[in-house]
C-alpha cells in the first residue's frame, strides 16, 4: 500500500488505485498525510476544504468523507499495513507507518543521497527520489489556501532536489546531463534565477558558452519584463564567468552536493522532520558478502526499486517481496542489494531457503551455521540446537549493519528464527505466497512485485538479444512481451529460444506464441520455465485448493466471484472464497476489485490443462443463466422472465442475492464482457440452449445501453436460437436485435428481424413475446415515416399484453402509442396514453427507466398543450430520477426537451455533461 502526495492524491494497493472519489475527499486524506500520526483539528481540515465561509453542516460533511475514506481503508486490509484512520476528540489521526507515503521517502532519499561521498551512488539516490513524482503535488485536492501552501513547499524541495542532481552529475563529469536536467526545469521555471545560473554552468562546462549567453540575456529580459528587476548577484556572476571564458569556477565540483548556498532551503509541508542518518562508513575488505552475481539483463522496476527502499527505511525492518512465479523477485532484490551494498558495512548475508524447489528445504540450522561461519564463528563455536545458533546469529547481529535476504520462503515459520533482531539490520524476504503471518507478527512491509510493462519487457528482449535485433523488429517484440504477459522469467525462456536460434525472427516467435496451444511449451527451456515454475507452486497447494485452481482453468471468462468459482468447483461459495484466498496469497490469482478475482493469462493456460472433467463448463454456464435471471428480475421488477430453464439445467449451490436495481445494474456492468464470452464459449460448444439464454438475459442492459453494441451478441443468439429449434427464443432475439438495429440507425436491416418476430411469437403461442414485437416494430415504421401505422401496432400490443396480465408491456406500449402520438402533434391523445400507463403500477413498482420516459412523454404532451408550467414541472421531475438513476438517455430526452423552451444555463450545463458522457459510452 502506497499513499501519494507527489502527483495525484491517491492510495495505490496491489489491485490498483482506491476510487477515492470527489476533490474534497481527496483534500481531507491530503490534510490528514501532511500530519501522518498527529491529530488534525476539524478547524484545520475545514480550513483545507474550503476557502470561503464553510457550510453549515462542514462538520457533518468532513465525517460523511472520514466514513467513506474508512470504509475504502478496510475494504483494502490496511490494517495488515499498520495504517488506521481514527477519531481523537474533536480530531482526527491517520496512524501509519511514514514509509507508506511518497512524500516521506522523498525527504528521506534525498537525506541519504547527501552524504553520499561517490557521486555516482547520488545521481542514483536523487534519481530514485525524483522518480517517485507523478506531477504537481496534491492534484486531484481542493486548491484551498493551507493545501497550496503545501504543494508550493514540495515543490520547492523537488526544485532543490533537481539543482543537487545536476551538481552530482558535474561532480562526475557529465555536464551534458547536468544541462539537460536543468534546461527542462529551467523552461517551466523561466524567473528561477538559481536555476537560470546553474544551467548557464553546466552549458559554459559542456562547451556551449554561447548558448550560456544566450540563457544569460533572455532571462534578464523575462526579469525585466514580468517583474522590472535586474539579475541578482548568483545570475550575474554566473554570467561575467561565461563572458570571460573561464575554464574553472569558484565552485569545487568534486565536492559533496550541497543545496546551494545563496538560497535556504525549503521548509517542509509535512508537520515531521527525519533525522538525516550518517554517511555510511566504508565497509572492511573482510566484510562478510553472499550475494549471488549482480543480475544481467535488469530493466526498469523503478517503483519496486523505491517500494523496497521506502520498506527498507527504520528501525530493524523486514521486506517482504512478494509475486507470482517468474515474476523476477531475486533479480530485484539482488539488484537493488548490490546498488545499496555501502549501506550495509556489516556483511551481505543470501540463502536460498528452496520454498519451491524439487530439492527440498534447508533447514534452519544449516542456514544458520552458513550465516555463522559468514560471520567468523568458529565451526566448533557453533551451537548444535537451531535455538542455540540462532541466539548466536542475533546477538552478533545486534551492533551490525546488516542486510539478511532470505530468498524463495514457503511460509512465514521458515522465516522467524532467522531474522537478525540488531536494530540496523535490515531483512528482505521474498516469497510466492503474501505470508501474512509474518506481516502479523514481525511487522513486513509488503513490496508487492507485479508483471512489467510492454516497454520495459521489450527493454529485457533488448538485454539478452541486443538492441539491433529489437529495434529491427519493434512491433513484433512488443507482441512478444504482451504474449509472454509481461512475465519476466517467460520472456528471459523466449529470448533464450530467439538466441539459440539467430535465424528465427521475433515476428515468428510471436506468431507461434499466439497459438495458446503451443504457448507454454514453447516458454519452457530445459528445466526452466513458465510451466515448470507453476507446477512447483500448484504442487504446494493443499489438496481441496489445487481442485479448485483447476476448475478455474475451465471458465470462458476472464474474471470471477466466489459464486462462479464455487459454481465451477462444484463446491459453495463460502469453500470457494476461501480457496480463492489461499490462491491469492500463492498470487496464482489476482484480487482485482473486491470480491473479484482473475488469473493472469499464462496461469490460466497453464490451468487449463490441468484435470478438472467436463461438467465444470456446464455448470458455470448454467450459473451464469441463474445469475442473470436474477439480476434481471431484480433490474426490471414485474417483469415476465424472457425464457424457461431447461430440462438439463444443473442448478447451482447458491445464487447471488440483488438487494435492489441499482445492485442488479451494477453486476450487468461488471460481468458484460464474461457473459459475452461465456455465450460465445457455449456457442463455440453448441450448447445453444446456453448460448441464447445468456444474451436474452441480459435484455435489461440492453435497454439500459441501447448503443453500446449489442448487435454481434444478439446476432449469435439468433443462429443459437435457430439451431435449439425454439421458435419462441427465435421470436424474442429478433425482436430485441431489431430494435437494437433501429436505435443505431440501420432501419432499413431492423425491419426484416421486427417483421418476422410478431408473427414468429405468434406461431409458437406466444402473445407477451408478440406483443413486445409489435412494439419494436412500431420504432422502426415511426423511423420511416409511418407514424399512423406504428400507432395502430402499439394499440394491438397493449391490447395483448392487457389479455395477458403483462403490466410491464402494456405500460411499454402505451408509453410507445404516446410517442408516436406526439410525433403527429395529438396533445391531448399523448397525455392521456401516458397518464394511463403511469396509472398502471405505483410508482415504486414500475422501472426507473419507464418512469422517466412516460413522465417526458407527459410533459412534452402538456407543453403542447400550452400548460408551459406542469409541463415544466413534469420534465424537471423526469430529468431529477433520470440523475439519480445514472439513465443518460433519459436524461438527455428530458432535458432536451426543458431547452426547447427554456435557456437556463444550469439546464444547459446538466444536459451537456449527460450527452458527453453518453457520447463516450457509443
Amino acid at each position: 500500500m502506497e499513499f501519494r502526495l507527489l502527483g495525484a492524491v491517491s492510495v495505490a494497493t496491489g489491485a490498483g488505485e482506491l476510487p477515492l472519489g470527489p476533490a474534497k475527499r481527496r483534500s481531507l486524506l491530503a490534510a490528514l498525510l501532511l500530519r501522518p500520526n498527529r491529530p488534525v483539528p476539524v478547524e484545520r481540515l475545514t480550513d483545507a476544504l474550503w476557502d470561503e465561509e464553510p457550510p453549515p453542516r462542514a462538520r457533518s460533511v468532513i465525517q460523511g468523507h472520514v466514513s467513506r475514506l474508512r470504509g475504502l481503508l478496510a475494504d483494502a486490509e490496511a490494517e495488515s499495513f499498520g495504517v488506521e484512520l481514527v477519531t481523537q476528540g474533536t480530531a482526527y489521526v491517520l496512524r501509519m507507518p511514514q514509509t507508506l507515503l511518497d512524500a516521506h521517502r522523498f525527504e528521506e532519499l534525498v537525506t541519504l543521497a547527501r552524504g553520499q561521498t561517490a557521486p555516482a551512488d547520488a545521481v542514483a539516490m536523487y534519481q530514485e527520489a525524483l522518480s517517485l513524482w507523478q506531477g504537481p503535488a496534491l492534484t486531484g485536492a481542493y486548491p484551498s489556501k493551507p493545501l497550496q501552501a503545501a504543494a508550493h513547499a514540495l515543490e520547492e524541495l523537488r526544485l532543490a532536489t533537481v539543482e543537487l542532481l545536476a551538481t552530482a552529475y558535474t561532480r562526475l563529469g557529465e555536464h551534458a546531463r547536468a544541462a539537460a536536467v536543468l534546461r527542462a526545469e529551467a523552461e517551466a521555471h523561466p524567473l528561477r534565477e538559481s536555476l537560470a545560473a546553474a544551467l548557464m554552468r553546466a552549458l559554459r562546462r559542456a562547451g556551449r558558452r554561447s548558448e550560456a549567453l544566450d540563457w544569460f540575456h533572455r532571462t534578464r529580459r523575462l526579469l525585466a519584463d514580468e517583474l522590472g528587476v535586474d539579475p541578482g548577484r548568483e545570475l550575474a556572476d554566473a554570467y561575467a564567468v561565461a563572458l570571460r571564458g573561464e575554464d574553472d569556477d569558484t565552485e569545487d565540483a568534486s565536492a559533496p552536493a550541497q543545496p546551494p548556498a545563496t538560497r535556504e532551503r525549503p521548509a517542509s509541508p509535512s508537520a515531521y522532520r527525519h533525522p538525516a542518518p550518517s554517511p555510511p562508513t566504508a565497509r572492511p575488505a573482510e566484510a562478510v558478502d553472499l550475494l549471488p552475481r549482480m543480475p544481467r539483463g535488469f530493466h526498469g522496476r523503478t517503483g519496486e526499486l523505491t517500494a523496497l527502499s521506502r520498506a527498507a527505511a527504520g528501525e530493524a525492518p523486514v521486506c517482504l517481496v512478494t509475486g507470482p512465479a517468474g515474476v523476477g523477485k531475486t533479480a530485484l532484490v539482488v539488484h537493488w542489494a548490490h546498488r545499496n551494498r555501502a549501506l550495509f558495512p556489516g556483511g551481505l548475508l543470501y540463502t536460498d531457503l528452496r520454498g519451491f524447489s524439487d530439492t527440498g528445504e534447508p533447514t534452519h540450522l544449516e542456514v544458520l551455521r552458513e550465516f555463522l561461519l559468514a560471520l567468523g564463528v568458529a565451526p566448533r563455536r557453533i551451537p548444535e540446537s537451531t535455538s542455540g545458533a540462532s541466539a548466536l546469529f542475533r546477538s552478533l547481529a545486534a551492533d551490525r549493519q546488516l542486510l539478511v535476504v532470505l530468498d524463495n520462503a514457503r511460509g512465514s515459520e521458515q522465516v522467524r528464527e532467522l531474522l537478525p533482531g540488531g536494530a540496523r539490520c535490515v531483512t528482505v524476504v521474498t516469497s510466492r505466497y503474501r505470508l501474512r503471518g509474518l506481516i502479523a507478527s514481525d511487522a513486513a512491509r509488503p513490496v508487492p512485485v507485479d508483471v512489467l510493462e510492454a516497454e520495459d519487457g521489450t527493454a529485457l528482449l533488448a538485454a539478452v538479444l541486443g538492441k539491433e535485433r529489437v529495434l529491427a523488429e519493434a512491433v513484433a517484440a512488443r507482441r512478444l512481451a504482451e504474449l509472454c504477459g509481461g512475465l519476466p522469467l517467460a520472456l528471459r525462456v523466449a529470448a533464450a529460444r530467439l538466441a539459440d536460434q539467430p535465424e528465427w525472427s521475433l515476428n515468428a516467435m510471436s506468431t507461434a506464441l499466439s497459438d495458446e496451444s503451443r504457448r507454454l511449451s514453447l516458454l519452457d527451456v530445459e528445466d526452466t520455465g513458465v510451466r515448470a515454475a507453476l507446477r512447483l507452486t500448484v504442487r504446494g497447494l493443499p489438496e481441496d485448493i489445487a481442485h479448485h485452481f483447476a476448475h478455474l482453468g475451465r471458465h470462458p471468462g476472464t474474471h470471477v466471484d466466489r459464486y462462479t468459482t464455487a459454481a465451477l468447483a462444484g463446491t459453495d461459495p463460502a469453500t470457494a472464497e476461501a480457496a480463492l484466498d489461499v490462491l491469492t496469497s500463492a498470487h496464482l490469482v489476482a484480487r482485482t476489485a473486491p470480491g473479484r478475482w482473475t488469473l493472469h493469462d499464462l496461469v490460466r493456460l497453464y490451468a487449463r490443462d490441468l484435470d478438472a472433467g467436463p461438467e465444470a463448463v456446464l455448470r458455470v454456464l448454467d450459473h451464469m443463466v441463474a445469475t442473470a435471471l436474477a439480476a434481471a428480475d431484480a433490474a426490471e421488477p414485474g417483469a415476465e422472465s424472457c425464457f424457461a430453464l431447461p430440462d438439463d439445467f444443473r442448478r447451482p449451490a447458491a445464487v447471488r442475492k440483488f438487494t435492489d436495481r441499482e445492485q442488479a445494474m451494477a453486476w450487468y456492468a461488471a460481468e458484460r464482457d464474461d457473459l459475452a464470452l461465456a455465450a460465445a464459449a457455449a456457442h463455440a460448444a453448441r450448447l445453444h440452449g446456453r448460448t441464447w439464454r445468456i444474451v436474452l438475459a441480459l435484455w435489461p442492459q440492453m435497454v439500459w445501453r441501447v448503443r453500446d453494441g449489442w448487435t454481434p451478441l444478439l446476432e449469435m443468439a439468433l443462429e443459437a436460437a435457430r439451431a435449439d429449434g425454439d421458435a419462441r427464443a427465435e421470436a424474442r432475439v429478433l425482436a430485441l436485435l431489431g430494435w437494437v438495429l433501429t436505435e443505431e440507425g440501420r432501419t432499413a436491416e431492423a425491419l426484416v428481424h421486427l417483421e418476422a418476430a410478431p408473427k414468429l411469437a405468434a406461431l409458437a403461442d406466444d402473445p407477451r413475446g408478440e406483443a413486445t414485437a409489435l412494439v419494436n416494430l412500431s420504432l422502426a415504421q415511426a423511423a420511416l415515416g409511418s407514424p399512423e401505422e406504428a400507432a395502430e401496432g402499439c394499440v394491438r400490443a397493449a391490447g395483448l399484453a392487457r389479455a395477458s396480465g403483462d403490466r410491464h408491456t402494456e405500460r411499454l406500449a402505451l408509453h410507445h402509442l404516446a410517442r408516436h402520438r406526439l410525433d403527429t402533434g395529438e396533445w391531448r391523445r399523448a397525455l392521456d396514453t401516458a397518464l394511463a400507463a403511469l396509472a398502471l403500477d405505483s410508482p415504486w413498482d414500475a422501472s426507473a427507466a419507464s418512469r422517466v420516459l412516460l413522465l417526458t412523454a407527459a410533459g412534452e404532451a402538456l407543453l403542447g398543450l400550452g400548460d408551459e408550467a406542469e409541463g415544466i414541472r413534469r420534465l424537471e421531475d423526469a430529468a431529477r430520477e433520470a440523475e439519480s438513476f445514472g439513465y443518460d438517455e433519459g436524461t438527455v430526452r428530458a432535458l432536451g426537451a426543458l431547452l426547447r423552451v427554456s435557456a437556463d444555463v444550469g439546464l444547459r450545463a446538466r444536459y451537456d455533461t449527460a450527452m458527453v458522457r453518453l457520447m463516450a459510452r457509443t
